[in-house]
């Protein structure tokens, strides 16, 4: 099991300097338009690593399954800014051929900028094989991947029974006892949305407890409103009483 510690090595200060995130840059309104892909495409294979680069983060634009392959072959790059880039552009170009070596590459990379990208392309891959590895990721990452483990979670467990009946437990560990605050609003929105997929059994029940105990008892702001906007949602009886007589009483 790797461990990560306060320390950043010199990848993760270069990241840190000069990388701008796609998952920053989901919501921006205007876009130039997107490159020529069989020009990227001879770049996705340069000796140079900024071209690689480059063309790697053209294909988080462009959808074409020619790129599938050599951007699996990035995932394995000596540069860091390369793997970030696939990544990405793997969870725009997905295929049931990608989710084998980004399982591989989340359980062996080292730099947390990276798995980042490795667990949102996994979420985006809607593939029942990622789910053991993102309940690792939220269970034992850096704060990023957690984060972003949370949120890919729901895409993968609602796609059998037994998948939300395994998953709910640990992003309930996850809204109860993470340390960042980020982190548990994601996994109370997951939570939320996996309900929806369940009958009222007692998997339901602890889920819903496990809301209304972050809705009273988390002491930041932003998990209160994601777990009551999950009540909202889900419209469970329990919950929407609870949300009125805390706001009666001024509470929320």
């Amino acid at each position: 099991m790797r461990k990560y510690g306060a320390m950043r090595n010199q990848d993760d200060l270069l990241l840190e300097d000069s990388w701008v995130d796609p998952l920053d840059q989901l919501d921006d309104d205007v876009a130039p338009p997107p490159p020529d892909p069989d020009e990227m495409l001879v770049f996705l294979t340069s000796r140079e690593a900024p071209q690689r680069m480059l063309a790697a983060r053209a294909f988080c634009e462009i959808a074409d399954r020619r790129a599938v392959e050599p951007l699996i072959n990035l995932l394995g790059d000596s540069c860091p800014l390369v793997r970030v880039s696939a990544a990405y552009a793997l969870g725009r170009n997905t295929d049931p051929t990608i989710v084998e070596p980004l399982i591989q590459s989340l359980q062996t990379d080292f730099n947390g900028y990276v798995r980042k990208g490795l667990v949102w392309a996994l979420g985006n891959c809607g593939d029942r094989r990622a789910l053991a590895p993102l309940i690792h990721a939220l269970k034992t990452d850096i704060s990023a991947v957690r984060l972003w483990s949370a949120s890919s979670l729901p895409n993968i467990a609602k796609l059998a029974y037994e998948d939300v009946i395994a998953t709910i437990p640990p992003l309930i560990e996850g809204l109860r006892r993470d340390k960042m605050a980020a982190v548990r609003s994601n996994c109370a929105w997951a939570v939320g949305q996996l309900c929806r997929e369940l009958p009222s059994n007692v998997v339901y029940a602890t889920a819903i407890d496990a809301l209304l105990e972050a809705l009273v008892e988390d002491e930041d702001f932003g998990v209160k409103e994601d777990a009551k906007s999950a009540l909202l949602r889900l419209g469970d009886a329990r919950g929407l009483q609870m949300i009125e007589d805390l706001e009666m009483d001024g509470l929320i």
